[in-house]
């Protein structure tokens, strides 16, 4: 009997819809069975959880009986949770591209009961408006077409099939050397916004890997406007609304120039990101506002993200109370109802009026003075946002999306074990092992394959290449820290999965999706960054640094095969390329730090703390005892301690420096703009 199936699935996302009027079918073999076997069209519907406008084509049309009744009657529906199925994502969002049409979610596509895609849009209105048909009238006039034009549908199918096909078999590869890294870094510089930073014109997102390589060429090159772009975006970016003033954490991006009204959704992987750039960054300026912003940050991850058995939850909703950004929104009398006499103060610092700065409401930012006030005032204000804290507390929350993606908790395992060595913070530190643990226990499988998605105690099969990427490079973030091997051999299990699955053998780089995917029409291979860093470059970085780590020079190759595989792109846009140039950075530069000591030695520990005072984005940190091995042609491998203290070499390529017993010799020997400065400071042999 036909029905809406989605009570079976653990999507939150999904579960959304299960009360919808619409006969939903999850992904799979059922819903294209039913549509060969009714000879139907299939309508497929992706959106995801902290959707504003998936929330809105909901309600609007899902939720409308007689929509849904037209629906029903003309297609086999099946509604998909992107984050859950990014493979599924991809490929019709791809499509749609095609198409001649802007991406965006809810993705609304139509396909062939075999899957192929052959017409589609985004969000369609209940009635005609916004320049677009009513979503009934777009049902009606597809079933038509798929009817009455089979010739027509046929076409499209395959024009999408085989251009679904071409892009994965780039012809844009080619070799590329160092001299791109500061031609990009130049080039980004005239993009950015002078004023308010970012990239030029709204909407505006943090667009995390690019700033990356801004301040990559500022410690390469010593260029000043590169610092400067970065600096201005990220005092921009952390004073701005899309900054929770309140609760800590960033929204997904900002829908003016001026970083003030965000889309009211927080997602993991933006935070992840921030709070690794912003430690880099604080590294070199010690910025009181990024500190703050990032112990905000992780604050807010541990209060409102971190599930009971330490993984982390994907998403904050935009909507709550059917509203977006209810939640996080002010009118002034309810800040002087709160903050009674300081509300005044208060309001200045904030951007607080009368008449509000978003639709008669205020969001709370301090863009008009991006400096930190005295430190008096800041411990007032502190005081001031922990009252309306709590009195946000009491109003409804929005949703939480409870999936557990093994890619999105990689970064942020990533991100804050990197800020727990910068900052001394062993709680940090503790958030990320839990949750690595979390997806080595409930996440992984025995033939060393991850699962994608977790939720409500289950765990789905899918797997990307992300998920091995960012875990390995997890892996390998929490090896450093601890030296513990059992970390370092997860990533060497991983790569080994994704060289065996993902492979492209014949272009070289990485499929989106395992050779044994059999549910998908077409296998898609990029290297361009969506909200996060591309699989292949970020595999790109893992590869490099376990060639640094085990001197297995096959890892380095098949970095810099998969850099090439994806190096004609460079020529036309290496706007989307800036993580895959980071990658190529250090794959080319990497600098290796080798202490020989005993981990728990106070002199070893020293050693480690100057280490971790230097922003050296590059840099893979190695703690051996004194007469243990290191890989055969390892720069380092033979090398003996100074006067029976902890001792340091510094190695770019086969050079390394002299042995370093001195925390602050060794702080200097690897501060990039030193090195730059003054190229004789490391001596080498």
């Amino acid at each position: 009997m036909t029905h809406n199936r989605l009570a079976e699935e653990t999507s939150p996302y999904l579960r959304q819809h299960e009360d919808n009027p619409v006969h939903w079918y999850a992904w799979g073999a059922d819903a294209f069975a039913a549509a060969r076997a009714q000879n139907k069209p299939v309508l497929l519907s992706i959106g995801y959880a902290a959707c504003h406008w998936c929330h809105v084509m909901a309600h609007e049309s899902f939720e409308d009986p007689e929509t849904a009744d037209l629906m029903n009657a003309l297609f086999i529906n099946i509604k998909v949770d992107r984050e859950e199925r990014p493979d599924v994502d991809a490929i019709y969002m791809n499509a749609l591209i095609l198409l001649g049409q802007p991406g965006g979610w809810p993705l609304t596509m139509f396909l062939t009961p075999e899957g192929d895609p052959f017409w589609g849009g985004t969000y369609f209105p209940k009635q005609a408006g916004f320049g677009r048909p009513s979503f009934k009238a777009v049902l009606q006039e597809v079933h038509n077409v798929f009817q009455s034009e089979p010739g027509k549908v046929k076409n499209n199918q395959e024009a999408l099939k085989e251009a679904l096909r071409n892009m994965a078999e780039t012809a844009n590869s080619a070799a590329i050397n160092p001299e791109v890294l500061d031609f990009a870094a130049r080039g980004l510089v005239r993009q950015i916004d002078p004023v308010r930073g970012g990239l030029r014109g709204a909407p505006k997102f943090p667009q995390t890997s690019i700033f990356a390589t801004l301040w990559r060429g500022y410690l390469r090159l010593g260029d000043e406007a590169m610092k400067k772009t970065t600096l201005t975006t990220l005092d921009n970016i952390c004073q701005g609304g899309i900054y929770d003033h309140i609760g800590g954490g960033f929204a997904r991006y900002s829908t003016d120039e001026q970083w003030l009204v965000p889309h009211f959704e927080k997602m993991l992987y933006d935070n992840a990101q921030l709070i690794e750039l912003l430690s880099y960054v604080w590294q070199n300026t010690h910025s009181s506002l990024y500190a703050w912003r990032i112990f905000e940050t992780v604050a807010w991850l541990r209060n409102e993200m971190v599930l009971p058995d330490g993984g982390f939850a994907a998403t904050l909703d935009a909507d709550s109370e059917g509203e977006e950004g209810k939640y996080y929104v002010w009118t002034e009398a309810e800040i002087d109802d709160v903050l009674g006499i300081d509300a005044k103060f208060f309001k200045k610092h904030y951007d607080v009026t009368p008449a509000g700065n978003w639709e008669g409401n205020n969001i709370l930012n301090r863009s008009a003075n991006l400096e930190l006030a005295s430190d008096a005032d800041e411990r007032r204000l502190a005081l001031l946002r922990d009252k309306l804290r709590a009195a946000r507390d009491k109003r409804v929350r929005p949703g939480r999306d409870d999936k557990v993606l093994a890619d999105w908790n990689g970064m942020m395992i990533t991100a804050l074990v990197n800020a727990a060595a910068i900052f001394n913070r062993s709680d940090w530190f503790e958030m990320a092992a839990n949750a690595y643990h979390f997806i080595h226990s409930k996440m992984s499988r025995p033939d060393n394959r991850l699962c994608h998605s977790w939720c409500d105690g289950k765990a789905k099969d899918a797997d990307i290449i992300d998920d091995y990427a960012q875990m390995s490079r997890a892996a390998l973030a929490l090896h450093e820290l601890t030296g513990i091997d059992a970390y370092r051999d997860d990533a060497l299990a991983w790569v080994d999965t994704a060289n065996r699955l993902f492979w492209d053998a014949r272009n070289g780089g990485y499929f989106y999706t395992p050779e044994d995917a059999d549910d998908l029409v077409a296998r898609t291979r990029q290297a361009t960054d969506q909200a996060t860093p591309s699989g292949n470059s970020v595999m790109t970085e893992v590869l490099a640094r376990l060639y640094y780590l085990t001197g297995d020079a096959n890892y380095r190759e098949r970095a810099l095969t998969t850099v090439e595989a994806f190096g004609g792109e460079f020529r036309k846009n290496f706007l989307p390329l800036a993580s895959l140039l980071n990658a190529f950075e250090f794959t080319e530069m990497g600098v290796q730090i080798v202490i020989i000591g005993e981990r728990g030695d106070k002199h070893t520990q020293s050693l480690l703390q100057a280490v971790y005072s230097q922003c050296v984005p590059d840099k893979v940190v190695t703690v051996v005892s004194p007469g243990q091995d290191l890989p055969r042609y390892h720069p380092v491998r033979g090398k003996t301690q100074r006067d029976d203290r902890a001792t340091a070499y510094v190695c770019i390529g086969t050079s390394c420096s002299l042995p370093l017993t001195d925390p602050g010799m060794l702080a200097d020997a690897i501060d990039p703009i030193k090195r730059r400065e003054q190229p004789a400071t490391t001596a080498r042999f």
